[in-house]
């Protein structure tokens, strides 16, 4: 049997493969459309015009539902073991998902307020996205050293860790290159005094992006042991 096909693994594989599939669709059909230069856009830039706004649009949108349904599971896994050997404080777990949910809600914001149209909220929307992602990781990576070895292997959590810095590396210049743009706009011209900026924020933007993508991927294995059960209970006194 396929390993994603196990338990509830398929859960953090269709969150990966979908923005995966999110990202590469969307660039694609701008880049074909004329809309973007092939040359590091911006991930935004080429969810802006139509038609390639409403394919992001969708697809972001279904990508912050399938995170957050993949970080709350995490969550419910972490809990469980924590209940049977303890290694870390609730609350740690606790701060982990909020933080997620707030940076998933922040993906909502990026895929239904476009770049040109309303940029303040979309950057806000950026920024959480971005920053309660990358602060998640660092936090989930900790919590697996904490649960090694009973719960992760070791090198799992090198890997988890290893992916965080990275992450974190990146997304500090990204937020400070992109703050001292002067305009947004879709077309860079090299001999522009902000494309610099522009290309040091833009590949940061995509290392963080798949950085996340490859992060839950970690997640598959530990999610195959898990089994969700819906019951359903009718009071006789309605």
């Amino acid at each position: 049997m396929l390993c994603f096909l196990r338990g509830m693994a398929f859960v953090p594989f269709l969150l990966v493969t979908w923005s995966s599939a999110a990202f590469i669709i969307s660039y694609v059909v701008a880049v074909l459309s004329g809309h973007v230069n092939p040359f590091l856009p911006y991930i935004s830039d080429t969810g802006t015009t139509p038609p390639e706004s409403g394919i992001f649009g969708f697809m972001i949108n279904f990508s912050a539902f399938l995170g957050a349904a993949t970080m709350y599971t995490r969550y419910k896994i972490v809990e469980k073991q924590n209940q049977t050997s303890y290694f870390s404080t609730p609350v740690f777990n606790l701060v982990s998902l909020v933080l997620g949910l707030v940076g998933c809600i922040g993906m909502g914001i990026v895929a239904n307020f476009q770049e040109l149209a309303v940029p303040v909220v979309h950057d806000g929307g950026a920024l959480l996205a971005f920053v309660c992602g990358v602060v998640y990781t660092l936090l989930q990576s900790v919590i697996s050293y904490k649960s090694c070895p009973q719960w992760n292997s070791l090198s799992t959590c090198h890997v988890r860790m290893a992916i965080s810095a990275v992450s974190c590396a990146a997304v500090v210049p990204m937020i400070a290159c992109a703050s001292l743009i002067s305009i947004t706009k879709l077309e860079w011209n090299p001999k522009e005094k902000d494309y610099v900026y522009h290309v040091v924020s833009a590949i940061c933007e995509w290392t963080v992006a798949f950085g996340f993508i490859f992060y839950f991927l970690t997640f598959i294995h530990d999610f195959q042991g898990v089994t969700l059960r819906i019951s359903t209970e009718i009071n006789d006194d309605i």
